[in-house]
């Protein structure tokens, strides 16, 4: 088996939002198309009309990432300003409301919106998705397996959602709430080969319930586009370089998985009964009340799941050239997830005397600093 490429690609969902009443606001008539024009069509729409999505290029490491991403956020944001709007990165909306929103009007989206029905409609939420090449798909399959374990990290690091509809949900990822609800979603089953995957992918294929793979939605899945290993459990990032750090723990624990089977090693298979319990540990309090190391069979602090995380994939990052992408996860907990920056805001704007809405506001003003922060 030839060694696997580790190449990288990066998706991120937006929002829209008018610049001054900071309200969700439908994309205008030739926006999508001016972005796709600018950006070679590495821009597209989203479900609903309020959404819109890029990609980056296959990228060969996360400096090449890095590049291609402030490009996009750096156009979207430019060609939506000239609309008088403004694109904000996270994964709910703070005061947005999901009733008055419209879908795109496209056949794929017309048939989400056909076969869900309520379920789609509540689907104001955004997510990022990284992309990992690993070009063999059984070594794509028993990666996914191992790699479940640390699905619960990457939401807890990522965690962006902690309103909904103008509510402080108590949640650090409400989006997953909202997702969780869609079929075909949650933590991947653990297959024990490819040809098992392909044969329940099979199932439901020919009986006409799905098109293809790509109506499957779990956290971590074999991409049906490209060779690659998707992880889709994050919520998207206000900040670029928290992005970047994100993409690159992806990218390096899937070359520790990699590196370990050439050992004849693997990482130990959990139940996922277990792992859906730090699932929901991440989504309910994402850095600030630690994970289930099951292996020392206790709750550790994420300050010290992190420092393992990092002492375990460090070689491997330094291999990638991700090394300094890695360390920087450290900035998210010293700062905060954004989850809790927003919250932070929303304390502030309440000390000097705003009134809920006003407290709403002040945060997707600062949703809207950060996303212009680092590019």
């Amino acid at each position: 088996m030839p060694d696997p490429s580790f190449t990288l690609g990066i998706e991120e969902e937006y929002l829209l939002v008018r610049s001054d009443s900071l309200d969700l606001a439908e994309a205008p008539e030739g926006l999508v198309d001016d972005c796709a024009a600018a950006l070679e069509g590495q821009v597209s729409p989203e479900f609903l009309q309020c959404q819109i999505e890029v990609g980056t290029r296959v990228c060969a490491d996360v400096g090449a990432a890095r590049d291609d991403l402030r490009r996009l956020r750096s156009v979207v944001a430019a060609k939506a300003a000239q609309h008088g709007l403004a694109v904000i990165a996270v994964s709910c909306h703070p005061f947005g409301e999901w009733t008055a929103q419209h879908h795109t009007d496209k056949a794929r989206y017309n048939a989400l919106d056909r076969d869900l029905a309520g379920v789609a409609r509540r689907m104001l939420i955004c997510g990022m998705h990284v992309h990992v090449g690993l070009g063999d798909d059984t070594l794509r399959i028993d990666t996914m397996r191992q790699m479940s374990y640390f699905l619960p990290h990457l939401l807890a690091l990522s965690a962006s959602s902690p309103y909904w509809r103008g509510e402080d949900t108590g949640l650090a990822s409400y989006r997953l709430t909202v997702f969780d609800n869609l079929p075909r979603t949650g933590l991947p089953p653990q297959f024990a080969a490819w040809e098992d995957y392909a044969r329940s992918v099979g199932v439901l294929t020919d009986l006409g319930i799905i098109e293809d793979a790509s109506r499957i939605w779990w956290d971590l899945r074999p991409s049906v586009r490209f060779p690659t290993l998707e992880a889709r459990i994050m919520d998207v990032q206000p900040r670029l370089e928290h992005t970047l750090a994100l993409a690159a723990v992806v990218q390096s624990v899937a070359r520790l998985l990699w590196r370990l089977r050439a050992l004849n090693q693997r990482w130990r298979i959990y139940e996922p009964f277990l792992i859906a319990e730090n699932r929901w540990r991440a989504q309910r309090y994402g850095i600030e009340e630690g994970l289930i190391d099951f292996g020392a069979g206790e709750v550790k602090p994420f300050a010290q799941l992190l420092d393992e995380l990092i002492e375990l994939v460090g070689d491997d990052a330094t291999a990638l050239g991700c090394r300094a992408e890695l360390e920087s996860l450290r900035d998210i907990l010293a700062f905060g997830t954004s989850s809790s920056r927003q919250r932070a805001v929303a304390e502030a704007a309440r000390a000097a005397g705003a009134d809920r809405a006003g407290r709403m506001r002040a945060v997707v003003a600062h949703l809207i600093e950060e996303f212009h922060a680092d590019l």
